[in-house]
């Protein structure tokens, strides 16, 4: 024999209900089945509803009745063929004058006691259990309606009554030993006591009422039918990619329960479970889904079942030097807060003796406190013991799995994948079992928490990369092209998915928390928000994702600014803008130092040589050991496009344009020209080579003419050139005629950089530095003559995107 549960969800309509009969129709074809199903979906809360109107003298209890009595009149109108309908009806309103005479007396006693409330609550299985029935019936299958209250005895403990097991289960054997039906159709939830009055089993009533009758005929399986497919890794509320836990123990299905899975609440299946018999968890809207089967022993390899959790909690701590070597402190402290009828969901203790820290439901801390103030009163006066601690808005999450036990690091790892992403854990609880591992962390890191977990235990190593981009022009446009075409390859590859969750531009902005689709980011950015920067990082810090990379494409000072603000949420900052790391030394130091503290990368190899290694090979070179002694440069691409083509043929202004229109240089000119951009790049990587210097440190040797260097605007700078053509063909020629090429050259020796323009001879590296190709010579310890040389595409939007790209898929495997 089989028994199946239908939850309120699963009966929540005549639609569902159909979805229902067709299941035990299938399911009736091999065995013989008891069906216990709840009331319909919302009733019970509405019949409760009733009963404390009319005993707070509210009319409206009337109303609510009425919305009760229309509700299963209209699954019933809905259900049952027309003909069969005046019985049924009859029958139900037959028991719905029973409810509105309690509901009218309570109203005029302004009384309710529980045993009433039992009464009242009792009617929700009662109506549902005899319409389904009769549906069965309608539907020709074998079937007949068995009140549960004639089967299962209690004491008179009424809205939370205990089972009287012996009586139970010996009418239970005796009524199945002679039924003859192949279905039977229960209420689930009620009862009566030994006297014949209406009792109820408290939360989980209709599951007990399942796992009391299989026990009790010994079923082969007890399914469970609901709105889910079984029981989940984690919340899929929370984690998109989690997924139906095929196997799970009877252990660590109420472990997880315990732990926030509504699917079981572990006091019911307490029958079963002693019985060993398998408990099936099944979806009534996805029935040839497999659910969730609980067995004695799980056979699923993995040691982690699942991740679960418990919002609002807080943690509560009693320290003092009055508790060390004291005996009795914590039996004190537990009893006082047991006769506040305080659930302790977590209790850890340090060896000293010194502090033993809890957590309860946020709901619970004003009566905690209070008992325990009472309780320890003379300690805290007197100092032995310190005033209570309580920190409200945590959380616990929870790992869990039987055969954790036999599997090394398995708390190291949880513990160091949230340390990796900034989860700061408050407290910790193993028991020695080894089944379930415990934590306290921040409210407002469950999200990123979970999924961080499942990710490294559940998801075959895949990270998730969460992009916030500012910026969508050249360098930007050409970045989310790149991303687009080689997300598959990186998924597949690399095990990266990588999301782009915002874009601004420097008007709007758009979030997408599932990802934009950058098919169509233009028109979606059009459609966006009014740039705000704030609300734009208040965003991406609700969000919380973890693996968050901020990146910036702009040239913005401001935007350079916010840089501290993410690594401080530990959101990895990429940047082509090379503001912050030529700013003050002080700023350059304090983002660095950020972004060890708070594991947040922050990487910038775009800042010197667009998608050139140069950054991460100088990193290299220190790290390994080696000193930097010289570095010897042409960093900018557009100033040696603009030589390169130089010549008395195309005047310096037209390569200028020219140079602009290919995009090598930055909206405006001068910061090229003047060769400021090349000051900063060559102090980056003085910078990184561990010297310690400031922007104005730099000589700068300019080749602009005063005019040129005096001009306000960019147009007026733009006619300067053209006015000065006879000033910079002056310098042309006289490369020429000493069969040299012009170069703006970086240099960086014994503690000094300057930059400036050059002639450079035929036997040098740079002389054959073609377009806008970048060239960086480094003189170390290891190649002090023949330097290491680093040569290659140094401008150009493309490049420059690869270069951000290359160092968000380094943030990823690493």
């Amino acid at each position: 024999m089989k028994v199946l549960k239908f939850g309120g969800s699963s009966v929540a309509s005549s639609e569902n209900i159909n979805k229902v009969i067709s299941i035990v129709e299938k399911s009736s074809k091999k065995n013989k089945i008891a069906v216990v199903v709840s009331a319909l979906g919302g009733i019970t809360d509405l019949l409760l509803e009733a009963g404390n109107l009319a005993c707070s003298g509210n009319k409206d209890y009337k109303k609510t009745f009425e919305t009760i009595e229309e509700k299963h009149v209209q699954v019933v109108r809905e259900l049952i063929p027309i003909n069969n309908q005046s019985n049924v009806l009859g029958e139900i309103k037959k028991m719905l004058n029973k409810l509105e005479n309690t509901l009218e007396g309570v109203f005029l006693v302004n009384e309710l006691s529980n045993k009433t409330s039992d009464k009242i609550v009792s009617f929700g299985e009662l109506f549902s259990s005899f319409i389904i029935a009769n549906a069965m019936q309608c539907n020709n299958l074998d079937v007949i309606l068995k009140n549960s209250q004639e089967l299962i005895v209690t004491n008179n403990n009424f809205s939370n009554a205990a089972v009287l097991f012996s009586q139970t289960t010996s009418k239970i054997k005796e009524y199945f030993k002679q039924n003859n039906s192949k279905i039977v159709v229960l209420p689930g939830f009620v009862a009566k006591t030994e006297n014949g009055e209406v009792s109820t089993l408290g939360r989980g009533g209709s599951d007990y009422t399942a796992a009391i009758i299989a026990a009790a005929t010994n079923a082969s399986i007890l399914e469970i039918w609901t709105d889910v497919s079984g029981m989940y890794t984690a919340n899929p509320k929370f984690v998109r990619e989690a997924f139906p836990i095929p196997n799970i123990s009877y252990q660590e299905a109420m472990e997880l329960s315990h732990f926030g899975a509504k699917v079981l609440y572990p006091p019911t299946i307490q029958p079963v479970l002693k019985k060993e018999i398998p408990i099936c968890i099944k979806n009534t809207f996805e029935p040839d889904a497999a659910g969730t089967l609980i067995t004695q022993e799980s056979s699923n390899k993995n040691p982690i079942k699942g991740i679960s959790h418990i919002e609002n909690m807080a943690l509560i701590t009693l320290e003092g030097s009055g508790m060390i070597g004291i005996p009795g402190i914590s039996k004190r402290l537990f009893e006082a807060l047991s006769l506040e009828k305080i659930n302790i969901s977590l209790i850890t203790q340090a060896s000293s003796e010194h502090s033993i820290c809890f957590a309860i439901s946020n709901n619970d801390t004003i009566k905690a406190k209070n008992a325990i103030d009472t309780e320890f009163s003379y300690e805290i006066e007197h100092a032995k013991i310190k005033p209570v601690i309580v920190e409200e808005n945590n959380a616990i999450i929870a790992l869990v799995g039987d055969n954790m036990k036999s599997h090394q690091g398995i708390s190291g790892k949880m513990f160091s994948t949230l340390g990796k992403n900034n989860v700061n854990i408050r407290a910790i609880a193993q028991g020695a079992s080894e089944k379930n591992i415990s934590a306290v962390i921040l409210h407002k890191d469950i999200k990123k928490a979970l999924n961080t977990l499942h990710s490294e235990f559940f998801e075959n190593q895949t990270k998730q990369l969460n992009l916030f981009v500012v910026g969508v022009g050249n360098v930007g446009g050409k970045l989310l092209e790149q991303i687009k075409q080689q997300q598959a390859y990186l998924l597949k590859n690399l095990r990266l998915q990588v999301r782009v969750i915002a874009l601004t531009n420097s008007k709007k902005m758009i979030f997408n928390e599932d990802g934009i689709d950058l098919k169509d980011w233009k028109p979606a950015l059009e459609k966006g928000t009014a740039l705000n920067m704030d609300l734009f990082h208040q965003k991406v810090t609700d969000l919380n994702y973890r693996n968050s990379i901020f990146i910036d494409n702009t040239a913005n000072e401001n935007i350079s600014k916010l840089y501290a603000n993410y690594l401080k949420e530990s959101v990895a900052v990429v940047t082509c803008n090379k503001i912050s790391c030529s700013s003050n030394y002080t700023n350059y130091l304090n983002l660095k130092q950020l972004a060890r503290e708070y594991n947040a990368p922050f990487l910038f190899e775009t800042n010197v040589g667009a998608g050139l290694p140069i950054i991460d090979t100088l990193k290299n070179l220190i790290a390994s050991g080696d000193k930097v002694n010289k570095i010897q440069a042409v960093l900018s691409g557009s100033l040696n496009f603009v030589f390169n083509n130089f010549n008395e043929e195309n005047s310096f202004y037209n390569v200028v344009e020219q140079a602009g229109i290919q995009g090598y240089t930055e909206p405006d000119p001068r910061i090229d020209l003047s060769g400021v951009d090349v000051m900063r790049k060559i102090l980056i990587l003085a910078r990184e080579s561990g010297t310690i210097l400031e922007l104005n440190d730099i000589e700068n040797d300019s080749f602009l003419p005063k005019a040129s260097l005096a001009a306000d605007t960019v147009p007026e700078f733009l006619k300067t050139l053209k006015l000065e053509a006879e000033h910079f063909n002056k310098i042309y020629k006289k490369a020429a005629s000493n069969n040299c090429r012009l170069k703006f050259v970086a240099e960086f020796d014994k503690g000094k950089a300057k930059v400036g323009l050059q002639e450079i001879p035929a036997d040098h590296p740079f002389y054959n530095l073609d377009g806008s190709d970048n060239i960086v010579l480094f003189f170390t310890d290891r190649y002090p003559i023949q330097p290491l040389i680093i040569k290659g595409a140094g401008a150009g939007a493309d490049v420059t995107a690869s270069g951000l790209f290359a160092d968000i898929i380094r943030i990823g495997n690493n």
